[in-house]
């Protein structure tokens, strides 16, 4: 662990008050690319002009500090009011913290739920973000304690479930939506991205194949009433885009630019700026 240790208590405070938005990115699985989507969407949302940052809440299986490149790098520790804070490393123009950059790359998380959500809790607060328009949040997959923690403490927050097309993502991502819509929390829904919807060869650009199957993200927000706000292609380059902490952008598939420069322009339509 570096020189920030986390010892103090967490207040019943409102939590990052100075943060207009807040984008709660989750998944009733792993495995269909949460974790990627919340990443770029992040970096969309900067490229529209906004404020940015990005929190890697998944304590047990951090992806952030790979996916943008920075997993070799800590964040500078500085004193305010003569107590430690962490500053967020920036790159490509949002604000990033994960946990995955206070311990080492072999370290596992062995804490069980209660301790797991105090600590992000405590890195939240303690985790200089400055103003921002928006924090996009990469939950954990599932319905498990840190979701609940921070879909119950953020008052400000909307959420955005991801999917991708088969029945077996479709039904775990019906248990996150109702998770939101549980009586204990109410969160208001953005709607759902569907990742991977089709897989288009680079030389055959008008063509699509639906390799997960088709229309499960449409019947899925038609059954919430919620929009179906982003359809995702599945890009032969984008695990490596992932792996190499490049942006999507950096792709050389266009389709895959305009899919999530559409989601971010869609996502700031459920967004305040008061």
């Amino acid at each position: 662990m570096s020189d920030y240790t986390m010892v103090r208590p967490v207040t019943e405070e409102k939590l990052l008050p100075s943060v207009k938005n807040i984008i709660l990115v989750a998944s009733g699985k792993g495995g269909v690319g949460k974790s990627t989507v919340a990443a770029n969407l992040a970096i969309s949302l900067s490229r529209e002009g906004l404020k940015t940052g990005l929190l890697d809440a998944d304590l047990y299986g951090p992806s952030s500090p790979i996916q943008f490149g920075i997993e070799d790098q800590k964040p500078e520790i500085v004193k305010k009011d003569g107590k430690n804070y962490i500053q967020p490393i920036e790159k490509y123009g949002v604000k990033v913290m994960s946990i995955g950059l206070l311990t080492k790359k072999e370290d596992a998380m062995i804490w069980r739920g209660p301790m797991a959500s105090n600590t992000l809790k405590q890195i939240i607060k303690d985790t200089l973000w400055g103003e921002l328009d928006t924090l996009v949040i990469d939950m954990p997959p599932g319905t498990g304690d840190i979701c609940i923690t921070l879909a119950q403490d953020l008052k400000q927050a909307k959420a955005l479930v991801v999917i991708t097309p088969q029945q077996l993502a479709v039904a775990d991502g019906r248990k996150a939506l109702s998770m939101f819509n549980h009586s204990s929390i109410q969160m208001p829904l953005i709607g759902i991205v569907e990742n991977m919807s089709w897989f288009t060869p680079a030389n055959h650009p008008d063509e699509k194949y639906f390799i997960f199957g088709k229309g499960g993200g449409q019947a899925l927000a038609t059954e919430f009433n919620i929009p179906l706000i982003g359809q995702i292609p599945l890009v032969m380059d984008i695990e490596e885009m992932s792996d190499t902490g490049k942006s999507v952008y950096h792709s050389t598939d266009k389709l895959l630019h305009k899919s999530f420069e559409e989601l971010a322009c869609k996502v700031i339509n459920h967004l305040v700026f008061k």
